[in-house]
């Protein structure tokens, strides 16, 4: 499609009384041209921040850029020869980091896709980058279901990154200006973006409890990073945003603290202090292999003593 008719073409569905109502994209359309105030027609290089804001937006993220580093290698690695850039942006839509052959640096930078770029919807309309942080959720914009006309000869595959306290902190993007490149093909390149995503998620999760046991929940679904961070007393001081909604917990934020053990449903037999002492002792004799005098020794107490315990707790040898 022409420029003067992909103008034509978003303009009609911003004007239209249905159109958003019926597709997602006509809806993120009407978003750029009435809500943001945006052209389709607008030409030139969009929004860029100078090195002095980019070092500053760079280094709120400090932490997180280091743990997603090699991730965005790896991607780089799977799709780099097929005339693809892996694009890493924070939740407002800069750009923090860019991977890119060298033959197609020049073509990425005239497509304005370089560190310091503003690829939000509010700066660009419908795209990649924006509608996804805008949206919360993994997107594809092949080529003319861009806002702008300026862009229509690129395809984005995009994914959302939540932090630690359930929110948005950033969007991993593959982009490709090949004109070749099929809706198909997108679609496969979107998954290993999905993928990749959830993978720094989850180290940039562990990352950030360094000192406490990191539990996987079985979502059923693999692309999902459902983790908890349970300290030395068994209290739950993280989870990541999939596991908060699975498990009913604080959807954003810090969270209330709460005993793992009543977070996976064993709230059944022994509570309070005799609860805990009974865990104690079990965890006493599985490290001695069942060894009683040697579990007792660990405990601090005599062995008679831990027999007692025992056969109070309803604990066999």
């Amino acid at each position: 499609m022409d420029k003067t008719r992909h103008i034509d073409t978003v303009m009609q569905a911003v004007n239209s009384g249905s159109a958003a109502a019926r597709s997602w994209l006509a809806a993120s359309w009407r978003r750029s041209a009435e809500r943001h105030g945006l052209d389709p027609a607008t030409r030139g290089a969009g929004r860029k921040l100078d090195e002095a804001d980019l070092r500053d937006h760079r280094r709120r993220l400090d932490r997180f850029m280091t743990v997603a580093a090699p991730q965005l290698d790896q991607l780089f690695g799977l799709v780099g020869n097929s005339g693809c850039a892996v694009v890493l942006t924070d939740q407002s839509g800069i750009v923090l980091d860019r991977r890119c052959a060298m033959a197609d640096e020049e073509v990425f930078s005239h497509w304005g896709l370089t560190p310091g770029a503003d690829w939000s919807e509010a700066a660009e309309g419908t795209n990649g980058i924006g509608t996804c942080l805008t949206e919360e959720r993994q997107v594809i914009i092949h080529r003319d279901e861009h806002f702008m006309a300026r862009n229509i000869g690129m395809s984005c595959m995009d994914a959302p990154i939540f932090g630690t306290d359930g929110q948005l902190v950033a969007a991993l993007d593959v982009s490709s200006a090949r004109a070749d490149q099929t809706e198909g093909f997108n679609r496969l390149i979107a998954a290993t973006v999905e993928q990749t995503a959830r993978a720094i998620e989850a180290e940039y999760f562990r990352a950030s409890f360094p000192g406490a046991r990191i539990v996987v929940a079985d979502s059923g679904d693999q692309a999902t990073s459902m983790l908890l961070a349970v300290d030395s007393d068994d209290i739950v001081v993280g989870a990541t945003r999939h596991a908060r909604k699975a498990l009913g917990l604080e959807p954003t934020g810090a969270l209330k603290p709460r005993p793992a053990s009543d977070i996976f449903g064993r709230g059944d037999g022994p509570t309070g202090f005799e609860k805990a002492e009974r865990a104690a002792v079990v965890r006493a004799l599985t490290r001695a292999g069942g060894n009683v005098s040697e579990a007792a020794r660990a405990l601090g107490i005599g062995r008679a003593t831990l027999y007692r315990r025992m056969k109070r707790l309803g604990i066999s040898e």
